[in-house]
């Protein structure tokens, strides 16, 4: 028997910040829209990214601190960590935001959630389980999930994610993460202010390789200033596990050495979430990574799907899935073709101290032909800084040569 057909102005595959802000805008324009999800609803941001990472983070920071202030004659201590009674607490707020900022805003707005697990049947046609949606256009919106690199043993080492380390109950004597973009740091950072020993690894040169070198070298000197180990420029040849110890065989400075760890945390990428659509089933380009191909205005090779948020490989943003989402569901709908300017695209760090920053490094400008000049303030030099007894970090700014055209800033401080 052949599954009736229901028909939508806009189907949207996800009900992250990116698929939510598509159906949002889309029945703001009046149209019929069909929101899929094929897990819980809100996607990575309010289940597993963001909110209860954060939410982990500043209790962690406030135990460290209680242990470590500056001030004299100012007397705190550190009692330990309670945490089953800390992730349990991350729970009930993850459930009240998913509840308040996503299921009643559907309810809000009038559309539902379907659940299932959608695929491609045809160009303009989506199966799932036994319903077939069409629609004049759809929205891809399914997210990324945490990507296990291909190292011997890894995967039967049983590791942490960045999505399972937030759920631990039982805390690490010792940690080794793999991975030190802003996920790896700020969770070894997390576990690091909780009492675990921690020992970071990163192949490139030098952690937060995509940023300034000077905020790779602050970060570092926190870090080790906290009592963590940082390699760099390390590569990772095989991982072995017998009972609850781990154990990772890597190369780094010209000779092998074994590192021996209870716990190991994979940081290192993100993989799209786009196999189980099927998407050249209905003529979708994908990338070697999976990430669905899309031209400027988030049209796909699909002149009828549009794509928003992580699945397109675009940067891993809350903020950028949202604008996406949106976007994708007006020019969808509304026939256009606008496009965002990403020059001045912010991006942060939650570690202690926090790294932020906006536009181009000095190599990415130099990268790009743009003949620039910077200039470095260091947290020494600024008053508050110094009153606050924490002059970690900078103020980095990038500068065209010639205009004096602000290119990029950086900084780090708390």
């Amino acid at each position: 028997m052949v599954a009736e057909r229901e028909g939508y102005d806009l189907v949207v595959l996800g009900s992250g910040a990116a698929g939510f802000a598509a159906a949002i805008r889309a029945t703001e324009l009046g149209a019929g829209v069909a929101l899929v999800e094929s897990a819980t609803v809100g996607g990575t941001c309010v289940n597993t990214g963001c909110i209860p990472s954060k939410a982990m983070l500043a209790p962690a920071d406030l135990l460290f601190r209680a242990g470590h202030h500056p001030f004299p004659g100012i007397a705190t201590r550190a009692d330990g960590v309670d945490l089953p009674a800390l992730s349990a607490a991350r729970a009930d707020l993850v459930e009240r935001l998913r509840r308040e900022r996503y299921l009643e805003v559907a309810d809000g707005h009038g559309f539902g959630v379907l659940h299932g697990r959608a695929r491609f049947e045809d160009a303009s046609t989506i199966a799932i389980g036994g319903r077939r949606l069409s629609a004049g256009a759809l929205v891809v919106a399914t997210g990324a999930s945490p990507l296990l690199p291909p190292i011997e043993g890894l995967a039967e080492a049983a590791p942490l994610t960045t999505t399972t380390a937030l759920e631990l109950t039982e805390l690490p004597a010792e940690l080794v993460v793999i991975g030190t973009g802003p996920s790896g740091l700020e969770m070894g950072q997390l576990l690091l202010h909780l009492g675990s020993r921690v020992t970071f690894l990163e192949s490139e040169p030098r952690i937060a390789p995509a940023e300034e070198p000077e905020t790779s070298d602050a970060l570092r000197g926190a870090l080790e200033d906290a009592g963590a180990t940082v390699m760099t420029g390390v590569a990772i040849t095989r991982v072995s596990r017998e009972g609850g110890r781990r154990a990772l065989t890597v190369e780094h400075d010209g000779w092998e050495r074994t590192i021996g760890t209870d716990q190991v945390l994979v940081a290192a990428g993100r993989r799209p979430n786009s196999e189980d659509l099927e998407p050249t089933r209905a003529g979708i380009a994908v990338d070697a990574r999976g990430a669905l191909w899309v031209d400027g205005a988030l049209r796909t090779t699909n002149p009828r799907v549009w794509a928003a948020g992580d699945v397109t490989g675009h940067p891993q943003l809350v903020y950028l899935a949202a604008r996406e989402g949106a976007l994708a569901a007006s020019n969808a709908l509304l026939g256009r073709a606008e496009t965002l300017d990403l020059r001045a695209l912010p991006r942060v760090i939650f570690t202690s101290p926090t790294a932020a920053a906006a536009g181009l490094t000095a190599a990415q400008a130099e990268e790009q032909g743009i003949a620039c000049d910077s200039r470095v303030l260091p947290m020494s030099a600024v008053p508050r800084a110094i009153v606050n007894r924490d002059t970690r970090g900078f103020v980095k700014l990038v500068a065209e040569v010639g205009t004096g055209r602000i290119l990029g800033a950086s900084v780090v401080a708390e």
